[in-house]
């Protein structure tokens, strides 16, 4: 048996993490359980990039925060957003300080692995209408076979009306999906590598099998599905040219487990994160420091494109808030302001499975139940694509979440040379502001149905709140 000398000095000099459930009990158990709530509600209503946005907006809008674009200047404590192409959006709580002087911002991806229609999808074989598809992100393409799928996304019609769908959500609505080759017929199938289980090219959804009544017409399954898009929405096959459909997962967010200790959704990477964020700038008010709250889309792809986090739009709307709060803003005002930002890459992580523990390092990583994960540094083998944070940011950050008895962790995206991952932090860092990668745990990441623990999110979304509010310079 340990002596008592024994025990402190173990408890002085070893580190080890510990279940966030054994922190959070009672009255903030409770609250655990009613934050997870609202947030399953925002999953099923932001399945896409732009439903997100729309989802974020109506919460911001709901706590006082107005279109920027409607404000001629700016003062502290004013709440404003500045949507980005209706897939990001930056929001805003104005602090007493100048802004130059530097913010306080989380920064997280709404978009997430999908399936989406190619320009010309709908064909007609077998007796049976089908559409091709283009998987975005990285899948595992064997997980999105007979699963039911939702399509959604937006169109515009000859006539230039701009026609939103969503189709598989509603309890009456059909749902679509992709088939898969019986098992008995598989000998051959069975022998590919699973990264070629299902190819690009099978990933063909299933919508429609009725012919149209005319027989001397040909493709008559096709020309029937294509009255019925006509009939309820105006829609011709050219229309789909410039559409920008999604598929997604049909199914809601549910709880996981006989305790209801986990969340199970499609998008929990990274909505997960923005979620918590949002929740997080939605609850300050009168902050020091200007607080922001970024988000951006195509992460999972490289963060391309004006609506990515590469864009000069989050640069814009950034400098806005320059503008109208300090009556002008310099390149040099906003570099410098920059240069004093402070930022958490608001991103999920790889959770421990022991089902799969030959993937990770078990000392060195974050397992779901423990609280948020700040990772140093992400990116791939040799730290390939990584921000590395410095030590100094590091320390403060934890700092704030000890003094404020927020659970956390820190790890690495599974074991050296085995893979790894990218996130917005070295994009952001790139413009000189100081970030870490900060987030939940997530098990199954990139499936149609990814697990977080409810105690990790709702630590997430007190870690950020805390550094919204606490963080101030940590180079002087």
């Amino acid at each position: 048996m340990k002596n008592k000398d024994s025990q402190e000095l173990e408890k002085k000099l070893k580190y080890s993490s510990e279940s966030a459930w054994d922190i959070y009990s009672g009255k903030q158990n409770e609250k655990v359980q009613s934050f997870s709530e609202n947030y399953k509600k925002f999953l099923d209503d932001g399945k896409t990039e732009r439903e997100c946005v729309t989802a974020a907006v109506a919460l911001l809008e709901k706590a006082g925060f107005v279109d920027a674009g409607s404000k001629e200047s700016l003062s502290a404590g004013d709440r404003v957003y500045r949507n980005i192409r209706n897939k990001g959006l930056v929001a805003a709580v104005m602090g007493t300080e100048p802004v130059i002087d530097g913010m306080n911002i989380l920064g997280a991806h709404i978009d997430s692995p999908h399936i989406d229609l190619k320009p010309m999808p709908l064909y007609e074989d077998a007796d049976m209408a089908l559409m091709k598809t283009h998987y975005y992100g990285g899948i595992k393409k064997y997980q999105w076979t007979t699963i039911p799928l939702a399509l959604h996304g937006v169109l515009y019609n000859s006539e230039g009306e701009k026609i939103s769908v969503s189709i598989g959500e509603a309890e009456e609505d059909p749902v679509f999906t992709i088939n898969e080759l019986l098992v008995h017929l598989s000998q051959e199938q069975l022998t590919r590598k699973a990264s070629e289980a299902i190819k690009g090219e099978e990933l063909n959804l299933l919508v429609g099998g009725i012919p149209y009544e005319d027989k001397d017409v040909k493709e008559r399954i096709k020309l029937n599905v294509l009255k019925l898009l006509f009939d309820k929405y105006q829609l011709t096959e050219k229309d789909f040219l410039t559409a920008e459909i999604e598929l997604v997962p049909a199914h809601k967010a549910r709880d996981v487990g006989f305790d209801r200790s986990y969340i199970g959704a499609y998008g929990q990477d990274d909505r997960v994160c923005a979620y918590t964020a949002l929740a997080a700038l939605m609850k300050v008010k009168n902050p020091a420091r200007t607080c922001i709250c970024l988000f951006s889309d195509k992460e999972e792809v490289g963060s391309i494109g004006n609506s990515g986090a590469k864009s000069a739009l989050y640069e814009n709307a950034l400098m806005e808030l320059i503008v109208k709060s300090n009556g002008q803003c310099s390149l040099w005002d906003f570099r410098s302001c920059l240069d004093n930002s402070h930022m958490l890459s608001s991103d999920v992580t790889a959770a421990y499975d022991p089902t799969y523990a030959s993937a990770f390092d078990k000392s060195n990583t974050a397992f779901a139940g423990r609280g948020v994960c700040l990772l140093k540094y992400t990116g791939s083998r040799g730290k390939s694509g990584s921000n590395d944070a410095h030590s100094e940011f590091f320390n403060e950050v934890t700092r704030i979440f000890e003094k404020n008895s927020i659970p956390w962790q820190t790890g690495e995206l599974g074991r050296v040379d085995l893979g790894g991952g990218g996130t917005i932090a070295a994009d952001m860092a790139n413009k000189g502001m100081n970030v870490i990668d900060c987030g939940v745990p997530v098990l199954s990441m990139h499936a149609p149905f990814e697990v977080t623990s409810k105690v990790d999110v709702y630590c997430t979304y007190e870690g950020f709140l805390a550094f919204l509010k606490k963080m101030k310079k940590c180079y002087e």
